[in-house]
């Protein structure tokens, strides 16, 4: 009895124990087991207070905090929180895989490696190729794959829950039907043009 009690499933449904982030430059700043285990993706934990403390914020709670943009939707974390596990529970029944793991994935996937930035001197810009930090990379991805869902989502009579499920799955398979993966080639690709 004391073993079922001692593991932190997700949802009481998915098991974090084996989720497995492959790209090594990431697992630092993925959370997902060992402390970063949570029954919810709800904390409440004040990751705001210093910088790059939000990396110590479990991943499935990032991409709840991440929905609730464009003012009329800040504050309302119970909200995105259901969003998410709807979200998840869709992929769940489409991939039969953990959705934690297809959403590491898609993280892993859609964190752009390279980007350009602006380089200013005696007036004249120009743009050059940088490197980008390993959790750069998981905000970007974030970022990207709420802002696509969100922008789906947008007039359809799909559900966000139902566009973020589509966003993952095609994000982790690196389809570029996903919004996340056409934007990190695009960026990619100025950045190559920039070296």
């Amino acid at each position: 009895m004391t073993e079922a009690v001692s593991e932190v499933k997700l949802f009481a449904k998915w098991s974090l124990e084996e989720v497995e982030v492959s790209d090594i430059s990431l697992t630092d700043f993925i959370g997902v087991k060992g402390k970063h285990a949570r029954y919810l993706n709800h904390t409440a934990g004040r990751y705001q207070r210093k910088s790059f403390r939000k990396a110590q914020c479990p991943i499935v709670e990032r991409l709840a905090c991440c929905l609730m943009r464009h003012g009329r939707n800040s504050g309302k974390k119970l909200m995105a929180c259901r969003i998410v596990k709807h979200a998840l529970e869709i992929v769940h029944v489409l991939t039969d895989q953990n959705p934690v793991q297809v959403l590491v994935d898609a993280i892993i996937n859609s964190g752009p490696r390279e980007d350009s930035t602006r380089i200013g001197s005696a007036g004249v810009v120009r743009r050059q190729a940088v490197d980008v930090s390993p959790f750069r990379r998981v905000n970007q991805a974030l970022y990207l794959m709420t802002t696509g869902a969100r922008e789906s989502s947008f007039r359809n009579v799909k559900t966000i829950a139902e566009c973020l499920a589509d966003e993952i799955i095609n994000a982790a398979r690196g389809s570029s039907n996903s919004y996340a993966i056409k934007k990190k080639d695009e960026i990619e690709r100025v950045a190559k043009a920039n070296r």
